[in-house]
């Protein structure tokens, strides 16, 4: 399976709540790509957009909260889509940076890929971006496929890798998107690389990426394993386990600022780069359970507390 395609239904799958989250800005119409602000032209101002889903939308807002602070003229135009909507909005100028994640992003440009690893990932990113658009440093956090399971599986049968998991092949339902049967970054990838073999009828087809209706499928026993995302606030907050993948069957999905070369400076790099420093795992996990959490909090408001809390609502030296 291919996971950018994966993330696609689930940004479609949560696209009516990130709407409701989110002010569109820098844009009167319906869609953020209409006549607005573009950052053609003057060095300081900068267009930060976001794909169609509230951890986006977030880690955007957090992009231009740090970027004001450090004296540059921000608009932004959130919630845009997919790929293929805000891929070319960088390249024709309509936009200067958004978020995205860097195995999904090497997928896009260059389907043939068979780097795996986050060290791979990022070597082959620069060349894959070239000439017009680039890359800054990664983030250590990533929000990947996985495949999860209840602390009583995990521990009736000592779980902690996929490994673990295959020997228990016969007993497992799985819930997970329907393209998780078919694609090689799903099913038949944990087939082959850790034998674990989940047959037609153990597979639970559920749409909505890992959302409320698979983790429910998971905690009230109806499947025993479940593809969830790595940054859903549902892991930590029913005790569900995360199963090491060293195989690297779910290509790594560092969060990672991608922009046009043309817009790059030091001084956008540099602060670009010390938000990254910050984003790790635990801070999307924290970041989405505000968002999407009980609070309910608004990503603007969410990226601008954060931003706050770490010390990047400042000018970088």
């Amino acid at each position: 399976m291919k996971s950018s395609r994966i993330r696609t239904r689930r940004g479609l799958a949560v696209a009516a709540l990130a709407l409701t989250l989110t002010t569109v800005a820098a844009c009167g119409g319906s869609d953020p790509l209409e006549a607005g602000t573009t950052s053609e032209g003057d060095p300081s101002a900068i267009v930060v957009g976001s794909a169609n889903f509230p951890e986006s939308q977030t880690v955007g807002y957090i992009y231009a909260e740090a970027l004001r602070a450090n004296g540059f003229d921000v608009g932004t135009k959130m919630s845009i889509g997919s790929r293929e909507a805000y891929m070319p909005a960088l390249r024709d100028g309509s936009l200067t940076v958004i978020p995205e994640y860097t195995g999904n992003l090497l997928e896009y440009l260059n389907p043939d890929s068979t780097a795996t690893t986050a060290e791979q990932i990022d070597a082959a990113l620069p060349a894959a971006l070239a000439p017009d658009l680039m890359i800054t440093t990664p983030a250590p956090g990533e929000n990947k496929d996985a495949v999860v399971v209840t602390r009583a599986t995990a521990e009736r049968w000592n779980l902690t890798s996929i490994a673990d998991l295959a020997p228990h092949s016969a007993e497992v339902t799985f819930a997970a998107p329907a393209e998780f049967q078919e694609r090689s970054v799903g099913l038949p990838g944990l087939r082959a690389n850790y034998g674990l073999d989940i047959s037609p009828s153990k597979f639970v087809p559920i749409g909505d990426g890992g959302g409320p209706a698979t983790v429910q499928a998971l905690t009230s026993g109806q499947v025993v394993a479940a593809n969830i995302f790595t940054t859903s606030p549902a892991i930590e907050a029913n005790d569900l386990v995360v199963l090491a993948d060293p195989a690297a069957t779910f290509p790594a999905q560092n969060v990672v600022p991608v922009l046009r070369a043309s817009a790059n400076s030091d001084r956008l790099a540099r602060v670009l780069d010390a938000v990254s420093a910050k984003l790790t795992t635990e801070e999307l996990v924290a970041l989405n359970e505000a968002v999407s959490g009980d609070s309910k909090t608004e990503p603007a408001t969410a990226a601008k507390q954060w931003v706050t809390r770490q010390g990047l609502d400042t000018p970088i030296s």
